[in-house]
């Protein structure tokens, strides 16, 4: 449990039972306050997102750090389930508090008793029962790739080292094959039963950075199917290699056979970068999007 001194630093009220909420009155329960949580995360050294028993999980690590500051707090509700590997820099994460800590105080308190692997970047208080997985109106992932025949230790975890020629405008040729509404079951992982394949990518775009051999390719769509980023960053590059035709994509799309497309990309390569849940087009309030009780801190 924070002391007296964090939860100062934290912004909150420090009576002298518990530093992190004020007293109730007697006969009197608090109603639930929602909380939405920016997460990022280095995905290396846990077994994906979501709790599993037995391995380490971000999700694990998250419960454990919220049940020290908050033990009657609800399950976690999250926008993604990233895989093992897979790093995120805009994962959120909502859940109903029993106690009254402002935005700042969550983010300051929960971090606190989190590993260095995984950071509260942002926190908002809105209404409870939000839950990002549904109000989410698109995603975008960012993928990148070390063109380098000799390994590069400072990039190992967080690139896809492709030794081979890689032919980088036969890779930004097929990009625009996938945008659009299609429907994308050759895309999916074995693991991915649903029965509804059908998803609008918006943006398939690649880019250089400012090391000439780092390159990445930055993916936005509404939703996504198990693997389906990695899937077509890998056929993308066999592409680019060589070992698939450029019309690989078309016909996959087509023809709805995963063996039409080439390899399933490393997860290390792959980053959560960002999750929408924002205004209408109007600029009024969405109904999928959290009414706030509050700013978001940082603002």
């Amino acid at each position: 449990m924070p002391d007296t001194e964090a939860a100062a630093d934290a912004g909150l009220e420090a009576p002298h039972v518990d530093p992190l909420a004020e007293p109730e009155p007697a006969g009197e329960r608090r109603p639930a306050r929602g909380v939405l949580l920016e997460v990022a995360y280095r995905g290396t050294p846990f077994s994906g997102f979501a709790w599993q028993k037995d391995v380490r999980t971000v999700e694990g690590e998250l419960r454990k750090a919220l049940a020290e500051i908050d033990p009657g707090a609800s399950s976690l509700r999250f926008a993604s389930r990233t895989d093992a590997g897979v790093h995120a820099e805009g994962q959120l994460v909502a859940f109903d508090a029993a106690l009254p800590i402002p935005a700042r105080g969550w983010l300051l308190t929960m971090n606190r008793g989190l590993p260095q692997e995984i950071a509260v970047r942002r926190a908002r208080l809105i209404t409870p029962g939000f839950n990002p997985r549904f109000a989410s109106r698109w995603k975008r992932y960012r993928y990148r790739i070390l063109l380098d025949k000799v390994r590069d230790p400072a990039l190992a975890d967080r690139s896809w080292r492709v030794g081979w020629d890689v032919r980088l405008e036969a890779l930004r040729a097929e990009c625009p094959t996938v945008l659009g509404t299609h429907d994308f079951a050759a895309f999916r992982g074995a693991g991915d039963a649903r029965e509804n394949t059908v998803r609008t990518l918006t943006r398939v775009e690649l880019q250089s950075t400012a090391d000439a051999r780092v390159v990445e390719l930055v993916v936005e769509g509404n939703a996504f199917l198990y693997n389906m980023v990695r899937i077509l960053v890998g056929s993308l590059v066999d592409v680019a290699r060589g070992q698939l035709e450029p019309s690989a994509l078309a016909r996959a799309l087509a023809s709805k056979d995963r063996r039409d497309l080439g390899q399933t990309a490393p997860a290390h390569g792959l980053c959560l970068e960002h999750v929408e849940c924002g205004l209408g087009e109007r600029g009024e309030h969405d109904p999928a999007h959290p009414e706030g009780e509050g700013e978001p801190w940082p603002d």
